[in-house]
């Protein structure tokens, strides 16, 4: 594996955190490689999902139950082709679609993910805040404005690990599947109206219309993203057994996940068609159904508990929209950034446009747009399961573990449904529209996008494999080992470290010993921060500025005495920008620098300095744990 490979990882932070060969009892095993469908399956539950279920159960009934079957079976088949290449390649789809694809088209497919990342953030925003008000009576536009707080729960999270990150979810989704269960008790539904919901059947377009939204609500592009990236958080042995064993089980893992979140969704539908659609009653908002249920079902608790598992959908699809984005934003532009920023730019996606439809167009326009993030959710498939099919049907890179035949004709059966389905619906909403006059300027822009995405479409299809701009070698099949050659140690001339005046600073000062040589010279930083400095900068004389001076100096002298050469310099106010300027005007060939193991809210408050300064510096960065 290349050194490029391992500076490239999916999710650094948990990447193979998780040793699923450790445990010596086979169950133990077996339980450490469970968890990545969970976090999957909440996708498949969020609020977006509650408002197409709601609008399908109260309008038709039963008759697009078979809708959900179907989604379901699509997924359990997407999510198993997402898993596997990233357990047989070790690559995410984001890393791998930048290896395969030109430059521009990768840009594209970008911004259509975080379009489809905004879209999901959107509904989960909409359905925490709907849980509140319901809850609490809190307005609604407040509500979304609260929900911006959660953006350092993921942070918090990852901080824990990702095995408590893992059972954070699971027990939402648990509260979720608890409260319909109570439900469905309640509504007391017939198994044999239920069973004729399973038989195909379109009773019109807005049947079609809602039926997309339940698909784009349960397939949902930025999941297979997510899948390819969170079960390379399990380090397996990198054998054919190894990956088969990986493959097995998270198989069977995905099943249980999945289907769990199908009957969740089924219930949904189930408790709209019986209570509301049986009674004549056609539910057009989530709040609608919340104030109905209690008159219907006899009892208030039944209210209670759907706005609890409202706000639970919410807040566990918020944590996974997070991951993926993370994901998609480093696989496809090299990108890193800091966790809560990331989180605050996703969450600020979406808050926006719901401020601006609930400030304008008022609350009653909500759960249109919740079904119209569906719908977007589900134009984006395309551009996420093509490449996919790609990817894991090439033996070039999958070897042995590429996909059989029976799979892939399985898959693009799927892929072309899909997009059917999407270029249908997308003919029969924009027909009504272009049969009105006038708005000639934006029915050129609709057509043009349309030409655009519709190209892209068919070229990321038909791009030939054997122009991949990186082919990446499966781990299993290897080439024959090359001849190492040329393995000159490197001869480092100047050698900066970074010092804070801490029990520290010997610990340091040995590792940077020893990368030198005899004629290495060090250069000793120091970052002053009083509130002078911060003020007046390298013009500050306080009393601390001349401390940090003098105490430099005795380093400095302590070091020659010694037969070592070094230099010191001061720098001012901002540690990372500071850090960087001095290495840079000392010509440094490498920087040594020491970790603190700073966690949550002390990262955010004195700064990542090491994660900052190294993705700016092009030399090498030596980072001591201390």
């Amino acid at each position: 594996m290349t050194d490029r490979m391992h500076r490239e990882v999916s999710l650094s932070e948990v990447h193979e955190s998780i040793d699923v060969q450790a445990p010596k009892v086979k169950w133990r095993q077996i339980l450490a490689s469970f968890g990545p469908p969970y976090l999957v399956s909440v996708g498949y539950m969020d609020p977006g999902n509650w408002a197409t279920d709601l609008a399908g159960g109260s309008k038709f009934g039963y008759k697009l139950i078979w809708v959900l079957l179907m989604s379901n079976l699509m997924a359990l088949l997407l999510q198993g082709l997402s898993a596997r290449l990233g357990i047989v390649r070790r690559r995410d789809l984001a890393q791998a679609n930048r290896e395969a694809y030109p430059q521009s088209v990768n840009f594209l497919l970008y911004i259509l993910a975080e379009v489809a990342i905004a879209a999901c953030d959107l509904a989960e925003v909409l359905g925490m805040a709907i849980g509140l008000q319901l809850l609490t009576g809190l307005p609604l536009i407040w509500g979304v404005g609260i929900t911006i707080l959660d953006t350092f729960l993921l942070l918090f999270l990852q901080r824990l690990g990702m095995r408590k990150m893992e059972v954070f979810i699971i027990a939402l989704v648990a509260v979720v599947g608890i409260s319909f269960l109570i439900e469905i008790i309640l509504a007391k539904p017939n198994a044999g109206e239920i069973a004729s919901g399973f038989i195909p059947t379109f009773p019109n377009d807005e049947a079609l219309y809602i039926a997309i939204g339940i698909i784009g609500a349960t397939v949902m592009p930025h999941n297979l993203y997510l899948h390819s990236a969170l079960v390379q958080t399990r380090k397996i042995q990198p054998t054919r057994a190894g990956i088969r064993q990986a493959l097995k089980w998270n198989r069977i893992d995905s099943a249980v996940a999945l289907n769990i979140a199908f009957l969740v969704n089924a219930a949904i539908l189930i408790v709209a068609a019986t209570v509301f659609y049986k009674n004549g009653q056609t539910v057009a908002e989530i709040k609608e159904a919340y104030k109905l249920l209690p008159g219907f079902l006899g009892t208030t608790i039944a209210a209670k508990l759907f706005a609890i598992a409202l706000i639970a959908a919410g807040q566990s699809s918020t944590v996974t929209g997070t991951l993926a984005g993370q994901i998609v934003m480093e696989g496809y532009l090299q990108l890193r950034i800091n966790p809560w920023m990331r989180r605050l730019l996703t969450r600020l996606l979406a808050i926006v446009p719901a401020i601006i439809v609930i400030y304008y167009f008022g609350e009653s326009r909500v759960d249109s747009l919740l079904i119209l993030s569906q719908v977007i959710l589900s134009l984006q498939l395309g551009f996420a399961i093509i490449p996919l099919i790609h990817f894991v049907s090439d033996k070039k890179s999958m070897g042995e573990f590429a996909i059989n035949n029976v799979t892939r004709v399985g898959a693009w059966m799927i892929a072309s449904l899909l997009v059917y389905l999407n270029i249908k619906m997308v003919f029969n909403e924009g027909s009504g529209y272009f049969s009105q006059p006038g708005n000639i300027g934006a029915k050129i822009l609709i057509i043009g996008a349309g030409l655009l995405f519709g190209g892209l479409l068919i070229y990321i299809l038909l791009f030939p494999f054997r122009r991949r701009k990186a082919a990446v070698s499966s781990v299993v099949v290897h080439k024959e080992p090359g001849k190492l050659e040329k393995l000159h140690l490197p001869l480092y001339d100047k050698i900066a470290v970074a010092l804070d005046f801490s029990k520290n600073d010997e610990k340091l000062l040995r590792y940077a010993i020893g990368q030198g040589n005899a004629n290495t010279r060090f250069i000793l930083i120091h970052i002053v921060e009083s509130a002078s400095a911060n003020m007046l900068g390298k013009e500050s004389g306080d009393y601390e500025t001349e401390a940090d001076q003098a105490r430099l100096e005795l380093y400095v002298q302590q070091l020659s005495d010694r037969g070592i050469e070094a230099s010191a310099r001061l720098g001012f106010h901002r540690r990372t920008r500071e850090i960087v300027r001095l290495v840079r005007e000392e010509n440094a060939d490498m920087l040594v620098i020491g970790a603190h193991g700073h966690t949550g809210l002390k990262d955010w408050l004195f700064g990542e300095t090491i994660d900052s300064v190294r993705h700016v510096l092009k030399i090498p960065v030596l980072i001591v744990n201390v």
